[in-house]
């Protein structure tokens, strides 16, 4: 579906890279869905393009926060006309950067893994959190929570913050840490006047020549984020999904140990699926 005719450099979970020359590369996001680390055999029809123009969008809003990777080029400067036709709403042209090595996750409500570390020990990553919460309950303040970067196929695994600065540096990991909570703040402002709760979500940073810190690859999709809906939010319960996590609860019920090959979705829980993401888009765009 990406063939085209710069030369392709990676295929992710999600996205396919392609070189464009030593300062830019061609970001192309598939229909391709990952959960649980593995990459599903059923692609999620027009993903690719809602996810695009959901980020794009989010890079735009956030841009007074910080740099991010766009160069401000289209995919009608550096490919063949029909080529850019074909993934002109899914692609982007954008700065090489160095990524920094870790997962920047910051979460503003408790579920997840969160909350399974927070029953086992009352706390997130090494954070103390009050006693009596529960799922779906608002943190005091979004903690920001890395983990290990995976390659495709092997789980992140979440750390503490002093690990963290051990992986990349004291000075860079606080630069980190205080760039995703604003970038999560503002986003989760704006989100609740459209009806979105963003419940928590990663952000993926890289260094630029200059060594500037730079938000780049995705940002707030229903790949990347847990949004819950304003309507069906109640604290105690698992709300109803709104994104990509949707498709992760149907495969934590389907008896799935996650491990490669995932269980074949049924289709009704695709087209659920992108009827979500596309209402997100609606949502938070209009």
């Amino acid at each position: 579906m990406t063939q085209l005719s710069l030369k392709k450099i990676y295929s992710g979970k999600v996205r396919d890279l392609y070189e464009i020359d030593d300062k830019r590369m061609l970001m192309v996001a598939t229909d391709r869905l990952s959960a649980f680390d593995v990459i599903l055999d059923d692609p999620i029809p027009g993903k690719g393009e809602i996810l695009t123009q959901i980020s794009n969008f989010w890079f735009n809003k956030l841009a007074h926060i910080m740099p991010n990777h766009f160069t401000g080029e289209s995919v009608y400067d550096v490919l063949p006309k029909e080529e850019a036709e074909r993934v002109k709403n899914r692609a982007v042209v954008c700065k090489r950067l160095t990524p920094i090595k870790i997962e920047s996750i910051v979460r503003g409500y408790l579920t997840g893994s969160g909350l399974k570390d927070y029953q086992k020990t009352g706390t997130i990553c090494g954070f103390v959190l009050p006693k009596g919460l529960v799922e779906a309950s608002k943190l005091p303040e979004p903690l920001f929570t890395p983990s290990s970067k995976a390659d495709v196929g092997d789980h992140d695994i979440n750390i503490s913050y002093a690990e963290c600065e051990r992986l990349i540096g004291a000075e860079l990991a606080a630069e980190v840490k205080e760039k995703a909570i604003a970038l999560y703040k503002a986003a989760a402002d704006y989100a609740l006047t459209k009806g979105i709760i963003i419940c928590d979500t990663k952000f993926e940073f890289g260094l630029d020549e200059n060594g500037t810190l730079t938000l780049m690859d995705e940002v707030l999709t229903p790949d990347s984020s847990r949004f819950w809906s304003v309507d069906t939010y109640q604290e105690g319960i698992n709300p109803p999904s709104f994104d990509k996590q949707f498709i992760r609860d149907w495969l934590e019920h389907s008896g799935w140990n996650k491990q490669p090959p995932a269980p074949k979705v049924p289709a009704d829980i695709i087209e659920k699926t992108v009827n979500k993401y596309q209402e997100a888009l609606d949502l938070l765009t209009k």
